[in-house]
Protein backbone atom coordinates (compact mmCIF):
# COMPACT_ATOMS: atom_id res chain seq x y z
CA UNK A 1 0.00 0.00 0.00
CA UNK A 2 2.85 2.40 0.67
CA UNK A 3 3.70 2.24 -3.03
CA UNK A 4 0.62 4.24 -4.04
CA UNK A 5 1.65 7.74 -5.06
CA UNK A 6 0.02 10.42 -7.18
CA UNK A 7 0.16 13.52 -4.95
CA UNK A 8 3.90 13.59 -4.28
CA UNK A 9 5.94 13.23 -7.47
CA UNK A 10 9.39 11.66 -6.98
CA UNK A 11 11.05 14.91 -8.04
CA UNK A 12 9.76 18.47 -7.70
CA UNK A 13 7.77 19.81 -10.65
CA UNK A 14 9.47 23.12 -11.40
CA UNK A 15 8.19 24.07 -14.87
CA UNK A 16 4.76 24.34 -16.41
CA UNK A 17 5.86 21.99 -19.19
CA UNK A 18 6.63 19.28 -16.65
CA UNK A 19 3.30 19.95 -14.95
CA UNK A 20 1.36 19.60 -18.20
CA UNK A 21 3.31 16.47 -19.13
CA UNK A 22 2.20 14.94 -15.80
CA UNK A 23 -1.48 15.56 -16.59
CA UNK A 24 -1.63 18.99 -15.03
CA UNK A 25 -4.55 21.18 -16.07
CA UNK A 26 -6.82 18.24 -16.93
CA UNK A 27 -8.80 18.62 -13.70
CA UNK A 28 -9.48 22.31 -14.30
CA UNK A 29 -10.48 21.61 -17.91
CA UNK A 30 -12.90 18.94 -16.69
CA UNK A 31 -14.40 21.32 -14.14
CA UNK A 32 -15.02 23.91 -16.85
CA UNK A 33 -16.78 21.30 -18.98
CA UNK A 34 -18.91 20.16 -16.07
CA UNK A 35 -19.78 23.57 -14.65
CA UNK A 36 -20.02 24.53 -10.97
CA UNK A 37 -22.89 22.29 -9.80
CA UNK A 38 -21.63 19.13 -11.49
CA UNK A 39 -18.08 19.84 -10.26
CA UNK A 40 -19.34 19.96 -6.69
CA UNK A 41 -21.34 16.79 -7.33
CA UNK A 42 -18.20 15.01 -8.59
CA UNK A 43 -16.20 16.03 -5.53
CA UNK A 44 -19.06 14.93 -3.27
CA UNK A 45 -19.30 11.58 -5.08
CA UNK A 46 -15.57 11.01 -4.60
CA UNK A 47 -15.94 11.20 -0.82
CA UNK A 48 -12.99 13.60 -0.54
CA UNK A 49 -12.60 14.85 3.03
CA UNK A 50 -10.54 17.83 4.14
CA UNK A 51 -6.90 16.97 4.80
CA UNK A 52 -6.29 19.84 7.22
CA UNK A 53 -7.34 17.83 10.27
CA UNK A 54 -11.11 18.01 10.61
CA UNK A 55 -11.92 15.64 7.74
CA UNK A 56 -15.04 17.59 6.71
CA UNK A 57 -16.56 16.51 3.35
CA UNK A 58 -15.20 18.87 0.70
CA UNK A 59 -18.22 18.70 -1.58
CA UNK A 60 -20.54 19.72 1.27
CA UNK A 61 -18.26 22.66 2.15
CA UNK A 62 -18.19 23.97 -1.42
CA UNK A 63 -21.96 23.58 -1.77
CA UNK A 64 -22.56 25.51 1.46
CA UNK A 65 -20.30 28.37 0.36
CA UNK A 66 -21.94 28.58 -3.06
CA UNK A 67 -25.44 28.73 -1.54
CA UNK A 68 -24.60 30.88 1.51
CA UNK A 69 -25.48 34.57 2.16
CA UNK A 70 -24.85 37.68 0.10
CA UNK A 71 -21.76 39.27 -1.35
CA UNK A 72 -18.81 37.96 -3.30
CA UNK A 73 -17.32 34.47 -2.98
CA UNK A 74 -13.66 33.80 -2.18
CA UNK A 75 -11.37 30.78 -1.85
CA UNK A 76 -8.50 30.64 0.65
CA UNK A 77 -5.96 27.82 0.43
CA UNK A 78 -4.50 27.04 3.84
CA UNK A 79 -0.78 26.33 3.62
CA UNK A 80 0.05 27.85 7.03
CA UNK A 81 1.16 24.50 8.39
CA UNK A 82 2.11 24.69 12.08
CA UNK A 83 0.88 21.46 13.64
CA UNK A 84 3.64 19.67 15.59
CA UNK A 85 5.01 16.55 13.85
CA UNK A 86 3.63 17.66 10.47
CA UNK A 87 5.40 18.56 7.23
CA UNK A 88 3.06 17.25 4.55
CA UNK A 89 1.79 20.59 3.24
CA UNK A 90 5.25 22.06 2.87
CA UNK A 91 6.42 18.92 1.07
CA UNK A 92 3.46 19.12 -1.31
CA UNK A 93 3.94 22.83 -2.05
CA UNK A 94 7.59 22.14 -2.85
CA UNK A 95 6.93 19.09 -5.02
CA UNK A 96 3.84 20.21 -6.97
CA UNK A 97 2.81 23.85 -6.41
CA UNK A 98 1.05 23.89 -9.79
CA UNK A 99 -1.44 21.24 -8.67
CA UNK A 100 -2.22 23.21 -5.51
CA UNK A 101 -3.09 26.25 -7.63
CA UNK A 102 -5.06 24.14 -10.09
CA UNK A 103 -7.14 22.79 -7.21
CA UNK A 104 -7.66 26.30 -5.91
CA UNK A 105 -8.92 27.37 -9.35
CA UNK A 106 -11.33 24.41 -9.40
CA UNK A 107 -12.68 25.42 -6.00
CA UNK A 108 -13.11 28.99 -7.24
CA UNK A 109 -15.09 27.80 -10.25
CA UNK A 110 -17.25 25.60 -8.02
CA UNK A 111 -18.19 28.30 -5.48
CA UNK A 112 -18.28 31.23 -7.92
CA UNK A 113 -15.13 33.09 -6.83
CA UNK A 114 -12.94 35.29 -9.02
CA UNK A 115 -10.20 35.89 -6.43
CA UNK A 116 -8.26 33.34 -4.41
CA UNK A 117 -5.60 33.61 -1.74
CA UNK A 118 -2.99 31.01 -0.91
CA UNK A 119 -1.83 31.56 2.66
CA UNK A 120 1.54 30.37 3.91
CA UNK A 121 4.10 31.53 6.46
CA UNK A 122 6.65 34.15 5.52
CA UNK A 123 9.40 31.87 6.87
CA UNK A 124 8.40 29.25 4.29
CA UNK A 125 10.44 30.97 1.62
CA UNK A 126 10.93 27.98 -0.69
CA UNK A 127 7.24 27.18 -0.68
CA UNK A 128 6.14 30.78 -1.29
CA UNK A 129 8.63 31.11 -4.15
CA UNK A 130 7.38 27.89 -5.75
CA UNK A 131 3.75 29.01 -5.49
CA UNK A 132 4.51 32.43 -6.98
CA UNK A 133 6.41 30.91 -9.88
CA UNK A 134 3.62 28.45 -10.57
CA UNK A 135 0.92 31.12 -10.36
CA UNK A 136 2.73 33.35 -12.85
CA UNK A 137 3.36 30.52 -15.31
CA UNK A 138 -0.21 29.21 -15.12
CA UNK A 139 -1.57 32.73 -15.63
CA UNK A 140 0.74 33.50 -18.55
CA UNK A 141 -0.27 30.21 -20.17
CA UNK A 142 -3.91 31.29 -19.97
CA UNK A 143 -4.93 28.37 -17.77
CA UNK A 144 -6.37 30.51 -14.99
CA UNK A 145 -8.53 32.71 -17.21
CA UNK A 146 -9.63 35.83 -15.31
CA UNK A 147 -8.93 34.29 -11.89
CA UNK A 148 -6.69 36.37 -9.61
CA UNK A 149 -4.29 34.40 -7.41
CA UNK A 150 -2.50 36.10 -4.51
CA UNK A 151 0.07 34.59 -2.13
CA UNK A 152 -0.50 35.82 1.43
CA UNK A 153 2.39 35.37 3.83
CA UNK A 154 1.84 35.49 7.57
CA UNK A 155 3.51 34.96 10.96
CA UNK A 156 4.83 31.76 12.52
CA UNK A 157 1.96 31.67 15.02
CA UNK A 158 0.24 28.30 15.34
CA UNK A 159 -3.19 29.95 15.18
CA UNK A 160 -2.43 31.34 11.72
CA UNK A 161 -3.52 27.89 10.51
CA UNK A 162 -6.97 28.22 12.16
CA UNK A 163 -9.38 29.08 9.36
CA UNK A 164 -10.97 32.14 11.00
CA UNK A 165 -7.59 33.50 12.09
CA UNK A 166 -6.22 32.82 8.60
CA UNK A 167 -8.80 35.19 7.12
CA UNK A 168 -7.75 37.86 9.59
CA UNK A 169 -4.12 37.53 8.46
CA UNK A 170 -5.07 37.73 4.78
CA UNK A 171 -6.84 40.99 5.60
CA UNK A 172 -3.68 42.35 7.24
CA UNK A 173 -4.43 41.73 10.92
CA UNK A 174 -3.07 39.47 13.65
CA UNK A 175 -4.08 35.77 13.73
CA UNK A 176 -6.91 36.18 16.24
CA UNK A 177 -9.85 33.89 15.41
CA UNK A 178 -13.15 35.51 14.56
CA UNK A 179 -16.40 34.45 16.14
CA UNK A 180 -18.16 33.33 12.94
CA UNK A 181 -16.98 30.64 10.47
CA UNK A 182 -15.82 31.61 6.95
CA UNK A 183 -19.01 30.52 5.21
CA UNK A 184 -20.91 32.98 7.41
CA UNK A 185 -18.34 35.78 7.50
CA UNK A 186 -15.70 35.54 4.81
CA UNK A 187 -12.94 37.68 3.38
CA UNK A 188 -13.45 41.45 3.32
CA UNK A 189 -17.03 41.05 4.55
CA UNK A 190 -18.93 44.11 5.73
CA UNK A 191 -21.38 42.26 7.98
CA UNK A 192 -20.53 42.19 11.72
CA UNK A 193 -17.91 39.52 12.42
CA UNK A 194 -17.38 39.46 16.16
CA UNK A 195 -13.69 40.00 15.47
CA UNK A 196 -11.09 41.42 17.83
CA UNK A 197 -10.86 44.90 16.31
CA UNK A 198 -13.54 47.54 15.85
CA UNK A 199 -14.89 47.68 12.30
CA UNK A 200 -17.10 49.83 10.16
CA UNK A 201 -20.19 48.05 8.89
CA UNK A 202 -21.96 49.07 5.69
CA UNK A 203 -25.70 49.08 5.33
CA UNK A 204 -25.39 46.22 2.83
CA UNK A 205 -23.79 43.95 5.39
CA UNK A 206 -22.41 41.48 2.86
CA UNK A 207 -20.97 38.29 4.36
CA UNK A 208 -18.75 37.22 1.40
CA UNK A 209 -18.84 33.43 2.04
CA UNK A 210 -15.35 31.94 1.73
CA UNK A 211 -14.18 28.37 1.18
CA UNK A 212 -11.07 27.68 3.26
CA UNK A 213 -9.41 24.41 2.23
CA UNK A 214 -6.11 22.82 3.09
CA UNK A 215 -3.62 22.82 0.21
CA UNK A 216 -3.52 19.00 0.16
CA UNK A 217 -7.31 18.88 -0.17
CA UNK A 218 -7.16 21.21 -3.17
CA UNK A 219 -4.37 19.26 -4.86
CA UNK A 220 -6.38 16.06 -4.40
CA UNK A 221 -9.45 17.78 -5.90
CA UNK A 222 -7.47 18.51 -9.06
CA UNK A 223 -6.63 14.82 -9.44
CA UNK A 224 -10.24 13.79 -8.72
CA UNK A 225 -11.60 16.05 -11.48
CA UNK A 226 -8.94 14.81 -13.90
CA UNK A 227 -9.51 11.09 -13.27
CA UNK A 228 -13.01 10.92 -11.82
CA UNK A 229 -14.67 10.07 -8.53
CA UNK A 230 -14.73 6.34 -9.33
CA UNK A 231 -10.95 6.32 -9.79
CA UNK A 232 -10.48 8.03 -6.42
CA UNK A 233 -12.66 5.46 -4.69
CA UNK A 234 -10.48 2.58 -5.95
CA UNK A 235 -8.13 3.61 -3.11
CA UNK A 236 -8.79 3.71 0.60
CA UNK A 237 -12.09 2.78 2.24
CA UNK A 238 -15.72 3.71 1.74
CA UNK A 239 -15.60 6.32 4.51
CA UNK A 240 -12.02 7.47 3.88
CA UNK A 241 -11.20 7.11 0.17
CA UNK A 242 -7.94 8.07 -1.54
CA UNK A 243 -4.47 8.56 -0.13
CA UNK A 244 -3.08 10.85 2.54
CA UNK A 245 0.34 12.37 3.14
CA UNK A 246 1.59 11.25 6.56
CA UNK A 247 4.52 12.57 8.60
CA UNK A 248 6.23 10.31 11.14
CA UNK A 249 8.79 11.67 13.63
CA UNK A 250 9.99 11.12 17.18
CA UNK A 251 11.30 7.79 18.45
CA UNK A 252 11.54 6.07 15.08
CA UNK A 253 14.59 5.00 13.09
CA UNK A 254 13.71 6.75 9.85
CA UNK A 255 11.44 9.75 10.33
CA UNK A 256 9.96 11.19 7.18
CA UNK A 257 6.99 12.01 4.97
CA UNK A 258 5.06 9.30 3.13
CA UNK A 259 2.03 9.23 0.87
CA UNK A 260 -0.05 6.22 1.92
CA UNK A 261 -3.36 4.73 0.92
CA UNK A 262 -6.16 5.31 3.39
CA UNK A 263 -6.83 2.07 5.26
CA UNK A 264 -3.13 1.22 5.58
CA UNK A 265 -2.42 -0.24 9.03
CA UNK A 266 -0.58 2.28 11.17
CA UNK A 267 1.87 -0.50 12.07
CA UNK A 268 2.71 -0.93 8.38
CA UNK A 269 3.56 2.76 8.06
CA UNK A 270 5.77 2.51 11.15
CA UNK A 271 7.50 -0.55 9.73
CA UNK A 272 8.32 1.46 6.59
CA UNK A 273 9.89 4.01 8.93
CA UNK A 274 12.25 1.38 10.34
CA UNK A 275 10.46 0.60 13.58
CA UNK A 276 11.52 1.83 17.04
CA UNK A 277 15.14 2.59 18.00
CA UNK A 278 17.30 -0.42 18.83
CA UNK A 279 16.41 -2.14 22.08
CA UNK A 280 13.32 -0.02 22.66
CA UNK A 281 9.59 -0.45 22.32
CA UNK A 282 6.90 2.11 21.73
CA UNK A 283 4.52 3.37 24.39
CA UNK A 284 2.33 5.78 22.46
CA UNK A 285 1.82 8.14 19.54
CA UNK A 286 0.15 11.52 19.13
CA UNK A 287 -1.33 12.78 15.87
CA UNK A 288 -0.28 16.38 16.36
CA UNK A 289 -1.94 18.16 19.29
CA UNK A 290 -5.54 17.77 18.17
CA UNK A 291 -6.41 14.21 19.14
CA UNK A 292 -6.23 11.88 22.10
CA UNK A 293 -3.07 9.85 22.62
CA UNK A 294 -2.91 6.47 20.85
CA UNK A 295 -1.32 3.75 23.05
CA UNK A 296 0.99 1.21 21.44
CA UNK A 297 -1.60 -1.53 21.95
CA UNK A 298 -3.70 0.24 19.28
CA UNK A 299 -0.99 0.54 16.62
CA UNK A 300 -2.82 -2.09 14.57
CA UNK A 301 -5.45 0.56 13.75
CA UNK A 302 -6.14 1.42 10.12
CA UNK A 303 -5.29 4.93 8.94
CA UNK A 304 -8.83 6.20 8.36
CA UNK A 305 -10.92 8.86 10.02
CA UNK A 306 -13.45 6.32 11.24
CA UNK A 307 -11.03 3.67 12.54
CA UNK A 308 -8.93 6.10 14.58
CA UNK A 309 -12.08 7.70 15.96
CA UNK A 310 -13.29 4.25 17.01
CA UNK A 311 -10.08 3.86 19.05
CA UNK A 312 -10.78 7.16 20.80
CA UNK A 313 -8.22 9.18 18.83
CA UNK A 314 -8.21 10.78 15.38
CA UNK A 315 -6.32 11.00 12.11
CA UNK A 316 -5.96 14.79 12.19
CA UNK A 317 -3.45 16.03 9.63
CA UNK A 318 -1.68 12.63 9.72
CA UNK A 319 1.36 13.99 11.55
CA UNK A 320 2.51 11.40 14.10
CA UNK A 321 5.09 11.70 16.87
CA UNK A 322 6.20 8.38 18.42
CA UNK A 323 7.23 7.93 22.06
CA UNK A 324 9.23 4.94 23.30
CA UNK A 325 9.52 3.29 26.70
CA UNK A 326 12.12 5.75 27.96
CA UNK A 327 9.67 8.67 27.85
CA UNK A 328 7.67 9.86 30.85
CA UNK A 329 4.21 10.53 29.38
CA UNK A 330 3.53 13.11 32.08
CA UNK A 331 6.35 15.12 30.51
CA UNK A 332 4.65 14.78 27.15
CA UNK A 333 1.39 16.10 28.60
CA UNK A 334 3.19 19.05 30.18
CA UNK A 335 5.12 19.94 27.02
CA UNK A 336 2.05 19.75 24.77
CA UNK A 337 0.12 21.85 27.30
CA UNK A 338 2.93 24.39 27.35
CA UNK A 339 2.94 24.62 23.56
CA UNK A 340 -0.79 25.34 23.54
CA UNK A 341 -0.43 27.84 26.40
CA UNK A 342 2.17 29.75 24.39
CA UNK A 343 0.11 29.68 21.21
CA UNK A 344 -3.26 30.54 22.78
CA UNK A 345 -4.13 34.05 21.55
CA UNK A 346 -5.70 35.29 24.78
CA UNK A 347 -9.09 36.32 23.38
CA UNK A 348 -10.78 33.65 25.53
CA UNK A 349 -9.57 33.92 29.17
CA UNK A 350 -10.61 30.37 30.06
CA UNK A 351 -8.33 29.03 27.31
CA UNK A 352 -5.25 31.17 27.96
CA UNK A 353 -5.41 31.01 31.75
CA UNK A 354 -6.46 27.39 31.74
CA UNK A 355 -3.61 26.21 29.51
CA UNK A 356 -1.08 28.14 31.61
CA UNK A 357 -2.46 26.84 34.92
CA UNK A 358 -2.53 23.26 33.67
CA UNK A 359 1.05 23.57 32.43
CA UNK A 360 2.27 24.98 35.75
CA UNK A 361 0.53 22.27 37.80
CA UNK A 362 1.86 19.49 35.57
CA UNK A 363 5.35 20.95 35.86
CA UNK A 364 5.04 20.96 39.64
CA UNK A 365 4.09 17.27 39.67
CA UNK A 366 6.77 16.39 37.11
CA UNK A 367 9.46 18.21 39.09
CA UNK A 368 8.64 16.38 42.31
CA UNK A 369 7.21 19.21 44.40
CA UNK A 370 3.55 18.84 43.42
CA UNK A 371 0.84 16.96 45.30
CA UNK A 372 -2.71 15.69 44.89
CA UNK A 373 -4.07 19.24 45.05
CA UNK A 374 -2.18 20.08 41.86
CA UNK A 375 -3.73 17.11 40.12
CA UNK A 376 -7.14 18.24 41.34
CA UNK A 377 -6.55 21.70 39.90
CA UNK A 378 -5.53 20.18 36.56
CA UNK A 379 -8.77 18.20 36.47
CA UNK A 380 -10.82 21.28 37.35
CA UNK A 381 -9.19 23.43 34.68
CA UNK A 382 -9.58 20.72 32.05
CA UNK A 383 -13.35 20.88 32.60
CA UNK A 384 -13.56 24.62 31.92
CA UNK A 385 -10.67 25.39 29.56
CA UNK A 386 -13.11 25.23 26.63
CA UNK A 387 -15.62 27.74 28.03
CA UNK A 388 -16.85 30.16 25.31
CA UNK A 389 -13.85 29.47 23.06
CA UNK A 390 -13.69 30.97 19.55
CA UNK A 391 -11.52 28.15 18.19
CA UNK A 392 -10.53 24.54 18.88
CA UNK A 393 -7.34 25.22 20.84
CA UNK A 394 -8.96 24.91 24.27
CA UNK A 395 -10.52 21.61 23.22
CA UNK A 396 -7.10 20.40 22.06
CA UNK A 397 -5.74 21.12 25.55
CA UNK A 398 -8.62 19.25 27.12
CA UNK A 399 -8.43 16.24 24.79
CA UNK A 400 -4.65 15.74 24.65
CA UNK A 401 -3.82 16.30 28.31
CA UNK A 402 -6.77 14.39 29.74
CA UNK A 403 -6.18 11.43 27.43
CA UNK A 404 -2.53 11.12 28.49
CA UNK A 405 -3.40 11.33 32.18
CA UNK A 406 -6.09 8.68 31.77
CA UNK A 407 -3.98 6.32 29.66
CA UNK A 408 -0.79 6.60 31.73
CA UNK A 409 -1.83 7.15 35.37
CA UNK A 410 1.24 5.22 36.52
CA UNK A 411 3.51 8.01 35.29
CA UNK A 412 1.57 10.58 37.31
CA UNK A 413 1.55 8.37 40.41
CA UNK A 414 5.30 7.79 40.16
CA UNK A 415 5.99 11.54 40.21
CA UNK A 416 3.58 12.19 43.07
CA UNK A 417 5.19 9.38 45.08
CA UNK A 418 8.74 10.34 44.16
CA UNK A 419 9.50 6.94 42.65
CA UNK A 420 9.78 7.88 38.99
CA UNK A 421 12.94 7.20 36.95
CA UNK A 422 15.21 10.03 35.72
CA UNK A 423 13.44 12.21 33.15
CA UNK A 424 14.31 12.21 29.48
CA UNK A 425 13.85 15.63 27.94
CA UNK A 426 10.74 15.96 25.80
CA UNK A 427 10.30 18.75 23.25
CA UNK A 428 7.35 19.50 20.98
CA UNK A 429 8.43 18.29 17.50
CA UNK A 430 8.08 21.46 15.45
CA UNK A 431 9.64 20.66 12.10
CA UNK A 432 11.88 23.32 10.56
CA UNK A 433 12.73 21.38 7.41
CA UNK A 434 12.97 17.97 5.76
CA UNK A 435 16.07 17.92 3.59
CA UNK A 436 16.46 16.19 0.23
CA UNK A 437 18.12 13.19 1.88
CA UNK A 438 15.18 12.78 4.28
CA UNK A 439 16.81 14.34 7.35
CA UNK A 440 14.27 15.98 9.66
CA UNK A 441 15.42 19.30 11.12
CA UNK A 442 13.54 20.51 14.18
CA UNK A 443 12.98 24.05 15.36
CA UNK A 444 15.68 25.05 17.83
CA UNK A 445 14.81 25.89 21.43
CA UNK A 446 10.98 25.83 21.28
CA UNK A 447 11.10 25.67 25.09
CA UNK A 448 12.29 29.29 25.11
CA UNK A 449 9.00 30.51 23.67
CA UNK A 450 6.90 32.30 26.25
CA UNK A 451 3.16 33.02 26.47
CA UNK A 452 2.08 36.49 25.36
Amino acid sequence: MLGVRYLLPPEPITTIDAFLAAGGGEGLAAARRLGPSATIDEIAASGLRGRGGAGFPTGAKWASVRSAGGGRRYVAANGAEGEPATFKDRMLMRRDPYRVIEGTAIAALAVGATEVYIATKRTYTAEAAALRRAAVELSEAGLLGELTVAIAEGPDDYLFGEEKALLEVIEGRDPLPRLLPPWQHGLFATAPSGGWEAESVSSAGESNPTAVDNVETLAVAAHVLAKGADWFRTMGTAGSPGTIIATVVGDVRRPGVHEVEMGTPFAELLEACGGPPDGRRWRAALSGVSNAVLPAADFDVLLTYEDLAARGSGLGAAGFVLYDDQVDMLSVAREMSRFLAVESCGQCPSCKQGCMEITDRLLAIESGYGDDSDLGEVEAWLRRVTDANRCYLGTQEQVVVSSILRRFPEDVAARLEGTGPPLRSVVVPLIEDVTDDGTVVYKEHPTRDRPD
